[in-house]
């Protein structure tokens, strides 16, 4: 677990990123690519990516010093996703461009430590080395590789999230946008307790923390490894499923079953509702609406908030999508 502990000057410096990270897509999206995961939200971009790359003997090329960089699993160097909240890829290129030799030193040793790594990487950190200009060049090719063809997919799966995060800031403050980030954290103040590969504490100390909502980040959120850097979680953002679900009249009940589809219809036509008065509408057990509406939640067609001693559901703007409101 990742345990991000706030003071109150952290709580009024707690930003989302607007539009999708070019570089930190990059990253998730070469660990989903050397993976089975997500076969439903990623398995057709992932054929259609190799079936690319088969094309394409430069992109091929440019992909492989990546996939020695980032693992699917474990440490992955921060150099590689700076913290730039503006001017998209370029001038994120720029400031992996830019990183000093002591700072690629230190990362690409500790990147040693977990895997072994081929000769050229030591040339990285090299003075009036071509080696971090040859590397940026491919993470920029690998991005219209990967990335490219896909991108207004991912800008709209991140526009449905930050009106998802906006909302929660507007009915409940700082307090309920971070609570909203269940099921991949829980706000426990004056920590974020965040489900994490291994254990961590990160002290913000007043330097406030930016959430980047992300496409191809799976299952859990991600951080960068110094604590130094500037705090970023970077989380999963809802995938909307096969387009086929739409392809006929009761293809949205085949893909969540009958009394899910029920429960979303419920909602996106009556607004926020408790769970008993979904249980009630539905016709369910309370268990069974609370066990529904948290499969809903898990897959970002609902979202919950507490208003005193109740706990209100509503659709998200991917469930009033997928029921084409």
């Amino acid at each position: 677990m990742l345990r991000i502990h706030f003071t109150s000057q952290d709580l009024q410096s707690v930003r989302v990123a607007r539009q999708p990270h070019a570089l930190w897509e990059l990253v998730c999206g070469v660990c989903r690519l050397d993976t089975r995961q997500g076969a439903l939200e990623f398995g057709h971009w992932r054929r259609s990516v190799r079936e690319g790359l088969e094309r394409n003997p430069r992109a091929r090329r440019a992909l492989l010093p990546l996939q020695t960089l980032i693992p699917p699993v474990g440490y992955i160097p921060d150099f590689l996703t700076p913290s730039v909240t503006g001017g998209g890829l370029a001038v994120g290129l720029d400031e992996v461009r830019s990183t000093s030799r002591t700072r690629l030193s230190g990362e690409l040793s500790r990147l040693a430590e977990s895997r072994p790594l081929p000769s050229w990487v030591s040339s990285l950190d090299r003075p009036g080395a071509k080696a971090l200009g040859t590397l940026t060049r491919a993470l920029e090719l690998s991005c219209k590789t990967l990335l490219e063809p896909y991108w207004p997919r991912i800008q709209t799966a991140i526009g449905n999230d930050v009106e998802l995060r906006s909302r929660a800031l507007l009915d409940g403050g700082t307090s309920a946008l971070l609570d909203a980030l269940r099921p991949h954290a829980r706000w426990n103040a004056p920590v974020l307790e965040v489900n994490y590969p291994v254990d961590r504490e990160l002290y913000l100390e007043g330097r406030g923390l930016l959430l980047v909502p992300s496409y191809f980040c799976w299952r859990r959120p991600t951080a960068l490894a110094d604590p130094t850097l500037g705090p970023v979680l970077v989380y999963p953002v809802a995938k909307q499923p096969l387009e086929v679900a739409r392809a006929s009249k009761d293809g949205l009940e085949r893909l969540l079953g009958r009394t899910r589809t029920v429960v979303l219809a419920h909602l996106a036509n009556h607004g926020a509702r408790t769970t008993s008065e979904v249980a009630s509408a539905a016709n369910i057990a309370l268990p069974s609406a609370s066990y529904q509406l948290g499969v809903l939640r898990d897959g970002g067609l609902v979202a919950s908030h507490r208003e005193g001693q109740f706990v209100r559901h509503s659709a998200t703007p991917l469930g009033l999508r997928l029921l084409d409101r």
